[in-house]
């Protein structure tokens, strides 16, 4: 299956490029299509926000990291050496998993063809993307080009942009935040097309990790609205309201606001993810059952309904493997049966339901504020407006000292792992690389048509790739052996060919 003939302005992207993920070149063009601010859902959507009381919505997180550990230590997706290494811990759920990133293309078609009304949010890191073609799965791919861009399937998925290394926000670099966001959108887009791409709103943190440190905050969001995100999903125990309590009712729209040192704001609308485990939740479909136990709210004077929103991983554990499949069936039917699945309650997705309560009224202004985790005790102790320099880190400092468990390091879907402490040895290269791939690349921005260059896609893929998750949180051995490899390889790369 190939991607129909999309906006013929724009170039036609390959999907790889000798051997590499297209993931930059066209950036402008990248940045010209996520800006469209056209309604999403809203034109197709058959939700009537008068005929519910309340909805839910539940998001699939897929993710394979690239590991130098292919035949000669090629680059290959960890789902490749799973299946060549079936012997080694879990790795015969290598197949399993393949399925897993396949069938939403299979279930959906068949429930909306039977007369159900079923929702899904899906988040593919980048990484794994690359990975299943780089592997020869183009099967996986193509099942998922059915229900992105055939306009019959289109109003029951959404999916939603991520980091395309699978990098920890809080600990990213925060020049190279943007180039991961970015490099997502323009992948997806040599993937699933412009028109695709057009339709992402709506923003999924790998580990749900948010930043708490003022400067490293308001640059993300900002990098997040620049690349004409509109909403991000945020764990409910990373988040406090200004007054630095605990959130109330969840179950709305909340506004991120971001303030840097320099006292400047800049704000995102969040959905709140709420806490528990995730995977359980979401193969049980859990979201559903406690959507059917609330009823509407006031928000900003118009009446809406509540919205349960959960992520989990979409392959990781025998709940999502055997009990998701039919736990999803289960709940479409059963909400058919009651209500035509448009009436009571309801599934949505995130922009969906967004656009319907905004298109009634409300306005993201009028959400509830809220801000991470630490920030109110941070900002009592300093003033409103621009802070001289070495403030913030001088009342940080200071809160340290006084409370041993402050910390602005983030905060993630789990409150008992830190993706700092005890990682020095993946930390310190990673910000190294980082350095060197800006002491490298930046002089030269805008000359040549730099980024539509093999060796700029060279070292952005090692700078990338090395900022993932997946090398802190397996714990030190073979996981930080690799993230030496990239740094390695990368770092020869830029001094090399710069």
């Amino acid at each position: 299956m190939t991607v129909p003939n999309q906006r013929s302005e724009l170039p036609a992207l390959a999907e790889v490029l000798e051997g590499l993920p297209n993931f930059s070149g066209w950036e402008s063009a990248v940045l010209e299509v996520v800006q469209n601010q056209k309604p999403v859902f809203l034109p197709a959507t058959n939700i009537h926000l008068d005929q519910i009381g309340s909805a839910f919505a539940v998001a699939l997180h897929m993710h394979q990291p690239i590991i130098p550990a292919g035949h000669d230590g090629q680059l290959i997706s960890n789902l490749q050496y799973m299946f060549e290494h079936p012997d080694i811990g879990d790795n015969h759920d290598a197949g399993p998993f393949a399925n897993c990133y396949k069938r939403m293309g299979d279930i959906i078609p068949d429930q909306v063809n039977q007369g159900l009304n079923p929702r899904v949010m899906l988040d593919y890191s980048g990484a794994l993307l690359w990975g299943l073609r780089q592997m020869g799965r183009g099967d996986i791919l193509d099942n998922l080009k059915r229900i992105t861009y055939d306009a019959h399937y289109q109003p029951y998925v959404e999916w939603l942009g991520t980091m395309w290394g699978h990098a920890v926000a809080p600990s990213t670099p925060i020049p190279d935040l943007k180039l991961q966001i970015l490099a997502w959108q323009h992948n997806f887009a040599a993937i699933f097309g412009w028109d695709a791409l057009a339709r992402v709103k709506g923003f999924s943190p790998p580990e749900m990790a948010l930043p708490n440190h003022p400067d490293t905050l308001y640059e993300y969001i900002k990098a997040l609205k620049e690349c004409g995100y509109r909403w991000l999903l945020v764990q409910e125990h990373s988040v406090e309201t200004p007054a630095g309590q605990g959130l109330g009712y969840k179950h709305v729209p909340h506004r991120l606001v971001a303030r840097n040192s320099q006292g400047e704001t800049v704000a995102l609308t969040a959905l709140i993810k709420t806490q528990g485990s995730d995977t359980k939740l979401v193969a049980q479909m859990q979201p559903y059952y406690e959507a059917k136990t609330l009823s509407r709210q006031n928000l900003g004077g118009v009446s809406i309904p509540p919205l349960v929103t959960q992520i989990g991983d979409g392959e990781n554990g025998g709940v999502m493997m055997n009990e998701f499949v039919p736990g999803f069936w289960k709940a479409w039917q059963e909400m058919a049966q009651s209500g035509g699945g448009t009436r009571g309650v309801v599934g949505l997705t995130g922009t969906e339901y967004l656009e319907l309560i905004e298109a009634a009224g409300c306005s993201p202004q009028s959400y509830p504020p809220c801000q991470p985790v630490g920030q109110n005790k941070l900002w009592q102790r300093l003033p409103s407006g621009k802070l001289k320099p070495g403030a913030v880190e001088e009342a940080i400092n200071q809160l340290k000292k006084e409370n041993s468990n402050f910390h602005m390091e983030g905060s993630s879907w789990t409150n008992d792992r830190s993706w700092v402490k005890g990682y020095e040895n993946v930390l310190t290269p990673m910000a190294q690389l980082s350095v060197l791939f800006h002491q490298k690349i930046d002089p030269l921005a805008g000359k040549d048509n730099l980024t539509q260059q093999p060796r700029y896609r060279r070292a952005l893929l090692y700078n990338l790739l090395l900022e993932s998750s997946d090398f802190r949180y397996w714990g030190q051995g073979a996981w930080t052996d690799h993230a030496r490899e990239i740094f390695r390889r990368g770092e020869n790369v830029l001094r090399s060919e710069f």
